[in-house]
């Protein structure tokens, strides 16, 4: 691995990356797996605390490429085979069995303490060259009009210096620096959520293959769903996600909420009876939002940066990943080629939009009081496609063989509600 490439100038680094979570760590890492020099910035220092500890099949790929599936076989996190959905009624689906799908070891994926992940793919940056700063404060994005041309950071201490880089990653997580400076932010107004989570330590936890599977759990009238989500050393997060203004609309303390909404949940509330509630409580809202563009002439946004879906089926470390590969196969060629025009960085966009669409179609079905559970049945043969998409294989043309008769099975839903 060289240093730096030779049309750098004196002091120049290639590429400078905004947030070490896991679309940072994972641009970064592929950009310096090509000889490239890579500077990282992360104001926290790891490990810290991080929502989003649910992954899906379909990560397993990126992790290939970023050379993280031993560390991640050889890790605590608890594996993951499924994920099964409990009905408003208390029904119990049939679980989605990701492995009878597709018989790989890509079948298998991982629950993680996000404090603990998050390391592991900072620490396998710096393995593969990236040079990663700690506890260091971006203060500004440089910007000659439109072009970005590095940084100015600043150390624990407050001590200042000035980073010049040939293009700069945003993966600053939902702070979104650019995007925010840039005013590009939309908010998804048909996904106005707000979630409300703590953990568990003792709480229920099924067997065998079953053990590591998330669940997603309904609540009475449909109003909110809980996730469940089993990690190592004992312990359950347990999360509500409902509309925001159902949510929070009385402003009461997170104690309560949280309450009310467990006992309008039965099912939750009986797997955590048996444990005792191992933290205090968190919640973000108005959460799903999406940049309008996604590069510019030397910048590119990765991950929540650029935007943040809904916690339904597990997407985001996904996407963070997805979108950080992506992007830096775009700049590794816009590097190579030298061309780091808005159009060269950003070319991976549309496809990584489509597929993120496709994700979004299915969380606003469900929302919507779609029934996956009736459309199998009368669709078995889509089945697999659906599966794909829980998985996350989301980025091919043939999962969307199953819009029309979706949309004809909402329709037949909304004449009969009508009726």
């Amino acid at each position: 691995m060289t240093d730096a490439h030779p049309q750098n100038k004196d002091g120049q680094i290639d590429v400078a990356v905004i947030g070490g979570g896991p679309g940072g760590s994972t641009v970064s890492t592929l950009i310096a797996q090509q000889g490239y020099r890579v500077q990282l910035f992360e104001r926290e220092r790891f490990p810290r605390f991080h929502i989003g500890e649910s992954l899906i099949p379909e990560t397993y790929w990126v992790l290939e490429r970023l050379g993280m599936l031993d560390k991640m076989k050889s890790s605590r996190f608890v594996e993951k085979y499924s994920v099964q959905f409990v009905s408003a009624s208390g029904k119990l689906s049939e679980p989605f069995y990701f492995m009878d799908h597709k018989p790989h070891d890509c079948s298998r994926t991982w629950q993680v303490l996000r404090s603990e992940f998050d390391q592991l793919m900072l620490e396998n940056a710096r393995a593969h060259g990236v040079e990663a700063f700690e506890a260091t404060r971006v203060q500004e994005v440089l910007m000659d009009g439109d072009r970005t041309f590095g940084l100015r950071v600043a150390d624990q201490q407050g001590r200042q210096r000035k980073v010049l880089a040939r293009v700069v990653v945003d993966a600053s997580g939902q702070s979104s620096m650019l995007a925010s400076r840039l005013k590009l932010r939309e908010i998804d107004a048909d996904l106005k959520k707000g979630a409300l989570w703590t953990y568990y330590e003792g709480a229920y936890r099924d067997a065998g293959r079953d053990e590591g599977a998330t669940m997603i759990l309904q609540t009475r009238a449909k109003k909110g769903w809980f996730w469940y989500i089993p990690l190592h050393n004992n312990i359950v997060s347990v999360g509500v996600v409902a509309a925001f203004d159902h949510l929070f609309k009385d402003r009461r303390d997170y104690e309560t909420i949280y309450n009310e909404q467990l006992d309008a949940c039965p099912a939750a509330k009986e797997r955590v009876s048996i444990g005792r509630r191992a933290s205090g409580f968190y919640a973000t809202k108005d959460y799903s939002y999406r940049s309008r563009r996604a590069a510019g002439d030397g910048w590119v946004l990765v991950g929540d940066a650029y935007g943040f879906l809904d916690p339904l089926y597990s997407s985001g470390v996904l996407l963070a990943l997805r979108s950080g590969q992506m992007a830096a196969d775009a700049i590794v060629e816009g590097l190579a080629r030298g061309d780091l025009s808005a159009a060269q960085l950003g070319k991976w966009a549309p496809a990584f939009t489509q597929g993120m669409d496709r994700m979004r179609r299915l969380v606003c079905e469900f929302y919507d009081g779609f029934s996956f559970g009736r459309f199998v049945r009368r669709y078995p043969h889509f089945k697999g496609h659906l599966t794909d998409l829980l998985i996350g294989d989301l980025f091919k043309e043939s999962v969307d063989e199953v819009v029309e008769p979706m949309n004809l099975m909402r329709d037949e839903m909304k004449q009969a509600a009508e009726a």
